[in-house]
């Protein structure tokens, strides 16, 4: 983002004006290309198809560089990441997002070192390979696996954590690594895996939630994964008339995913009755996932497996590309 001057807003900004608000970006000793969407648009108004444009660009460049470096808006930013860590399956280079709190342009903007940073980051190599490859996040410092990230704060400078996955680096006066919890380097064959379907239903829970109401919206909704956006280590309300209805559902091949409230820690569906219960009928705990991840990974395994409940099942508690924890 960058401010107008004159209606002291914000608007999207055009990468290739980089180099005159960033001029210390002529001073990194490697060969920095910048693409540009035609039209820049604001994060809040990024969908599938953006996604896959972004993967286009990518992919159709991926072995004329040594790294990537999306410049995104902060808000879907975590979403995006997810994305593209499972479009880009196997990767051997890094695909770093970053982005500012205050817009390149003012004197306390984040942006720049955030950019200087990510472009080292996304350079690095060590024996001949790079340091880092699996999709990122750096902000304010840290490096985060993309798809575990969530943004916190709207107004902090240390607007993204990853409550259930270490950094992957601190940065100082040096970048210390953190190289047990990067990805390693695999020999598996790289994969570019485009499509997604957003016919996807999240239920938020709070005390007093009408359940003949939820049962109606869930019945009214063509989608077939719903989401259970659910209290603590994975518990709802205790309905056997939901319970029953959640039973009738997954018959006719909907697809129930258990995602906690809680920014960290895990699901546990055996830990309390009404856990138990949810999974006695067909609910499927989501382990530490973060909510982006859940709500994107379903998005694109729904496409590639639209009428095979098995094969969604089974793809879904594989560990794509880290997005939880074994």
């Amino acid at each position: 983002m960058k401010e107008e001057e004159i209606k002291n807003s914000l608007k999207p900004f055009n990468f290739n004006q980089i180099t005159n608000e960033v001029p210390e970006l002529n001073k990194i000793n490697c060969r920095i290309d910048a693409i540009s969407f035609e039209k820049p648009i604001d994060s809040s108004d990024i969908n599938i198809n953006t996604w896959e444009e972004i993967g286009d660009h990518i992919y159709e460049n991926y072995h004329k560089y040594d790294g990537f470096v999306v410049l995104h808006g902060t808000d879907t930013m975590s979403y995006t990441a997810c994305a593209l860590s499972f479009m880009f399956q196997n990767l051997d280079k890094p695909i770093i997002l970053t982005g500012s709190q205050l817009p390149i342009g003012q004197v306390r903007t984040d942006g720049k070192e955030n950019l200087i940073t990510s472009i080292e980051i996304a350079s690095a190599k060590k024996n001949k390979e790079s340091i880092i490859n699996e999709v990122a996040i750096y902000f304010e410092y840290q490096l985060f696996r993309g798809n575990r990230t969530t943004k916190v704060s709207s107004h902090h400078f240390d607007a993204f954590m990853s409550y259930n996955y270490p950094s992957l680096a601190d940065v100082g006066v040096k970048i210390k690594y953190n190289y047990n919890a990067v990805l390693k380097n695999n020999t598996k064959e790289f994969h570019f895996l485009k499509g997604f379907d957003p016919k996807v239903h999240v239920v938020f829970f709070y005390p007093g939630i009408l359940i003949n109401e939820l049962m109606h919206s869930i019945l009214n909704n063509p989608s077939k994964i719903i989401i259970l956006n659910s209290y603590g280590s994975g518990n709802l309300p205790i309905s056997k008339e939901f319970y029953s209805f959640i039973q009738e559902q997954t018959k006719l091949n909907k697809i129930f995913l258990n995602v906690s409230q809680c920014a960290s820690g895990t699901i546990d569906q055996d830990k309390y009755e009404n856990g138990e219960n949810l999974k006695k009928v067909g609910v499927i705990g989501v382990k530490d996932m973060t909510i982006e991840a859940v709500i994107v990974k379903s998005m694109f395994l729904i496409n590639k497996f639209p009428n095979d409940k098995t094969k969604f099942i089974e793809n879904f508690n594989f560990n794509i590309s880290g997005e939880f924890t074994i």
